[in-house]
């Protein structure tokens, strides 16, 4: 986890309901719940504009947030976002209370480099397919990592990386490979083109008849 600082002011509502939360949300405000640990749930509100400039960051969703409600701290992370299927507006948002002491579940993004070099696309004309771009991985809140790199630059024609071979950081785990080894799902892969395949083999055919 880097060493930046994500903080969001709630206010606490009393209020539920779908007629609430639309009157709430013309008020540019966002109805949210924050859940977990040992106290209730709590419903809340959270300030539109801010949530969405911090949504902007992409660590927003893999950090642990600071959540100030009616002037108490606690650590959270972003668990769910409810966005409007048209237009670009958050209608509600999940925050889960976190235990500094225990371990989390997150999700948390890829970032794939090295594919300009890979030996299977400069060499070999391969196109890069991505199967996942992101992984839930348990840890520590102060493990919790922004994102994983997953270094491809040494990748040949045909061959791919699987979950196994990603450099997770001290601390955390691939929750998909604590399943067993047939949940060891490729991440990664550089393959020739669909187009180029079916011509290199219509050459084939050729070749053999003649």
């Amino acid at each position: 986890m880097s060493d930046l600082d994500f903080s969001l002011t709630a206010v606490s509502r009393s209020e539920q309901g779908k007629g609430a939360s639309r009157r709430l949300r013309r008020t540019g405000m966002v109805p949210a719940i924050v859940y977990g640990g040992e106290k209730a749930p709590a419903t809340i509100s959270v300030e539109h504009r801010v949530l969405v400039k911090h949504l902007e960051n992409e660590a927003f969703y893999s950090h642990i947030l600071t959540l100030t409600t009616d002037g108490i701290n606690e650590s959270v992370v972003l668990k769910d976002l409810q966005r409007h299927p048209a237009k670009p507006f958050i209608l509600h948002a999940d925050f889960m209370r976190v235990n500094m002491d225990e371990k989390i579940r997150m999700h948390i993004p890829l970032h794939f480099i090295g594919e300009d070099i890979a030996p299977g696309v400069k060499i070999g004309s391969g196109l890069v397919t991505h199967n996942i771009t992101e992984v839930e991985v348990s840890c520590l809140p102060k493990d919790l990592p922004e994102f994983i790199t997953v270094d491809i630059s040494k990748l040949e024609l045909d061959h791919s990386l699987h979950l196994s071979d990603l450099q997770v950081p001290a601390g955390v785990e691939l929750v998909e490979l604590s399943h067993g080894e047939d949940h060891d799902q490729p991440v990664v892969a550089i393959h020739k083109p669909r187009g180029a395949i079916e011509a290199g083999s219509d050459t084939d055919t050729t070749e053999e008849t003649e």
